[in-house]
C-alpha cells in the first residue's frame, strides 16, 4: 500500500516522540519497557501496519497486552497515531522503520505473537527475498519471539500463502492452523477474527482469505 504523503501526518508524529519512534538508530537498543506504562505485559507486534485498523482494534479489545505497530510509511503512522490518541490506547507504540531490521529494534525472546497481514506479495522471482516469510526473515522473527511464540499470518495472495507454507515447512515451523478460506471456518474461529482493511474489501468481494498460525517449537 503506497500512501500520499500528508503534511498533517508528519507533523503529528514529529510532535509524539512518546508514541512513535522514526526511523530509530538500529544500533541503540529500544528500552520498550520504558515506553509502556505497564511494561509487564505482553508484547505483540504487527509488521506492515498500513493505516492501523487491526492493531488499533486489538489493542482496544486487548487492554492487558502490550503492542507495537512496525510501519515504514511517515504517513501511514500518522494515521496510526491519529487513533491511538483518539482511543487513547496506552498499550500501543508505534514503530516507523523497515521490518528487515527488526531483530535490532526488539530483545530476543521478548514477543509472544508477530501479525503478518496482507504483505505485498513481490510475486517476481527476483523480488523473493523481500517477501516477509522468505528464510531471513523466518531467522529473525524466530530471535524475537518467546518460545511459545508465534507467527499469524494473512493473506488474499494464494501464491504468497503457497510460498509461505513452503518457505515456513522447510525452515521445520510447526504449522498450528492453516485455512485456506478463513471467512468460512467454524463459528468461533470466524468470530475471533479480526479484520484489516483490505481483508474486509477482499472478502466482501467473495475473495478467500488464507491464513495460517506457525511456530518455531522449543528453542
Amino acid at each position: 500500500m503506497r500512501l500520499r504523503n500528508k503534511p498533517w501526518a508528519v507533523e503529528l508524529v514529529k510532535n509524539h516522540p512518546e508514541s512513535v519512534l522514526d526511523r530509530p538508530d538500529p544500533d541503540v537498543k529500544i528500552d520498550w519497557a520504558a515506553r509502556f506504562p505497564k511494561p509487564e505485559q505482553p508484547l505483540e507486534i504487527e509488521v506492515g501496519s498500513g493505516k492501523g485498523h487491526f492493531i488499533t482494534t486489538l489493542a482496544e479489545m486487548h487492554p492487558e497486552k502490550n503492542f507495537v505497530a512496525v510501519e515504514l510509511q511517515i504517513t501511514a503512522a500518522g494515521i496510526i497515531l491519529r487513533t491511538k490518541l483518539d482511543k487513547k490506547l496506552d498499550n500501543l507504540q508505534i514503530l516507523c522503520a523497515d521490518a528487515a531490521a527488526i531483530d535490532a529494534f526488539f530483545a530476543p525472546n521478548s514477543t509472544d505473537v508477530i501479525y503478518l497481514n496482507f504483505s505485498d506479495p513481490w510475486p517476481k522471482t527476483r523480488h523473493e527475498k523481500r517477501r516477509l516469510t522468505y528464510q531471513s526473515f523466518l531467522n529473525k522473527y524466530e530471535k524475537v519471539l518467546t518460545n511459545s511464540g508465534q507467527i499469524e499470518f494473512k493473506t488474499d495472495n494464494a501464491g504468497l500463502f503457497a510460498y509461505s507454507l513452503k518457505s515456513m515447512n522447510n525452515y521445520g515451523m510447526h504449522f498450528d492452523f492453516v485455512s485456506v478460506d478463513l471467512h468460512h471456518e467454524a463459528e468461533e474461529i470466524v468470530a475471533q477474527n479480526v479484520e484489516t482493511e483490505y481483508e474486509h474489501k477482499f472478502a466482501a468481494k467473495g475473495n478467500p482469505i488464507y491464513a495460517l498460525h506457525a511456530d518455531f517449537g522449543v528453542k
